[in-house]
């Protein structure tokens, strides 16, 4: 009887240790953001969507732009807008346009919300310059953007509203185009 426990309490020390030794060896998260951490953005990939000089990309919480490459997404908008692809990714351009002269090169500052990444493992964040621009809203203010509020992350979407609304009833940016929104 003594033997068998002393064999069980092997066993024991043996899965406990390779539990530990496990859990010690998996990999830490790649990039961790502090509350006041600037990161430096290394391109812009569309009018939504940032990539960060350590690699991680960022999506805009609350900002929907036009898509600028052809996708699953262009052609939806595409079928709902009854606009034709070329258009859209005209569209597309000039927001991506916009968010490249406010962020490419820029340190940012990110916030989060409730859920930090999307589906595709993309951050999902407001941002903010250096200077304390707010980026998110600075798209939907000038009319680049639209809003898109996907909960639970809604912090700002009252305000995301109220300034696409008065883009819209000022024709800036893309309210103001031919073909625009």
């Amino acid at each position: 009887m003594r033997k068998e426990i002393r064999y069980i309490h092997a066993i024991a020390l043996v899965i406990v240790s390779l539990i530990f030794l496990g859990v010690r060896s998996l990999p830490v998260m790649k990039n961790t953001f502090a509350k006041d951490q600037f990161v430096y953005v290394e391109r812009v990939v569309d009018g939504d969507t940032l990539k960060l000089s350590g690699g991680e990309r960022v999506r805009l919480i609350g900002v929907d732009t036009p898509e600028v490459y052809y996708s699953e997404k262009l052609i939806r908008d595409a079928a709902r807008t009854g606009k034709d692809i070329k258009s859209i990714q005209a569209l597309g351009r000039k927001a991506s346009e916009f968010t490249k002269r406010l962020c490419s090169g820029r340190r940012i500052r990110l916030e989060f919300d409730v859920e930090k990444r999307d589906r595709y493992k993309r951050l999902l964040a407001y941002v903010y310059l250096e200077d304390g621009t707010f980026v998110n809203a600075r798209i939907l203010e000038e009319g680049f953007g639209q809003v898109m509020t996907i909960p639970p992350n809604v912090k700002y979407a009252e305000y995301f509203l109220k300034l696409q609304q008065e883009a819209r009833n000022n024709h800036k940016g893309l309210w103001g185009e031919k073909d625009g929104f």
